[in-house]
């Protein structure tokens, strides 16, 4: 039976300075087994607005996310979409194509990074039966520096009628929540973070690193907005789950975005200089200056003859 795959190979990124980052990136779209696999030679298609195509077969699509760019959305959004960008990719322009694009999970708005999406009714189906195998590991730069370094954060979330989530005690109320963490670096008063969902609840990272005194960077909803951040601080970095036709596991990487090595290699802050207090004892005793004798007054007056 003929493999029912069709790679298309997608240039690397490249970066002009060594990356700060504690851990290696591999090339944009290659997952553990394509990498492994020869290079064909194909050309590079047009990529969506929004979107770079990691990945495409008959079944599924992978893509790497920008910031700012809903998932789905309603009519308002004027077909501003990823979704709505990826069924004009597939149509090829022919509005009477058969083509559509299934939504097997969401990133937030100004959430960047790997997302999948099916190709058929069948493809999502069996994706989303299977979900809970994904493995769904993100970057984050957070407000602080989290102690312990790494850990395990749970909790019950529920969302209230203006569609905040928060932290529960109550199970009734909520759902069970948990996110694990680790520290790669910190940077000033800052710390990036690689965050592994072992459930996938709306704003989960957003809402228990908020909780913990952590909020990411950039998070005006949870956490305070910056000036120097104009976007949330977090990135689905790798996104591996098992094909729905093949059963094959798949690995994907989305590279950090250019704004994540910018803070990663920004410089740590110098010390603020503590001036000495007047009445510091440690101080040396300074002798006071002499006065300076005043010059005479001399008296413009003219004398009178």
């Amino acid at each position: 039976m003929e493999s029912r795959s069709k790679k298309i190979k997608i240039e690397p990124v490249l970066l002009h300075f060594i990356s700060p980052f504690p851990f290696p990136f591999i090339k944009n779209g290659q997952s553990s087994s394509v990498a492994a696999e020869k290079k064909k030679k194909a050309k590079k298609k047009h990529q969506p607005m929004g979107l770079d195509i990691l990945y495409e077969d008959r079944d599924i699509i992978v893509v790497s996310k920008a910031a700012g760019l809903l998932t789905m959305g309603t009519g308002r959004d004027g077909g501003r979409t990823a979704h709505a960008a990826l069924d004009d990719y597939v149509k090829k322009g022919n509005y009477k194509s058969y083509e559509r694009i299934f939504i097997v999970h969401r990133l937030d708005r100004d959430t960047s990074g790997a997302l999948v999406f099916a190709r058929s009714e069948k493809a999502k189906l069996t994706l989303q039966k299977n979900w809970e195998k994904a493995e769904k590991t993100y970057l984050a730069f957070v407000e602080g520096h989290p102690d312990p370094a790494s850990g395990t954060i749970e909790s019950y979330l529920a969302e209230n009628d203006a569609r905040r989530v928060f932290s529960t005690n109550d199970s009734r109320k909520g759902k069970l929540s948990t996110t694990r963490y680790q520290t790669l670096k910190q940077v000033g008063k800052r710390t990036l973070l690689e965050i592994t969902l072992l459930t996938g609840r709306k704003n989960q990272i957003r809402v228990h690193l908020a909780d913990k005194g952590w909020p990411i960077v950039g998070d005006s909803k949870y956490g305070k907005k910056i000036r120097d951040n104009k976007r949330l601080a977090l990135h689905s970095h790798i996104l591996s789950f098992d094909h729905p036709y093949s059963g094959k596991r798949m690995t994907f990487t989305s590279p950090a975005p250019a704004t994540f090595h910018k803070m990663a290699a920004a410089p740590e802050p110098e010390p603020a200089k503590t001036q000495k207090k007047k009445d510091d004892k440690s101080a040396p005793e300074q002798r006071d200056a002499p006065a300076r004798k005043r010059p005479p007054r001399f008296s413009h007056k003219r004398k009178k003859k």
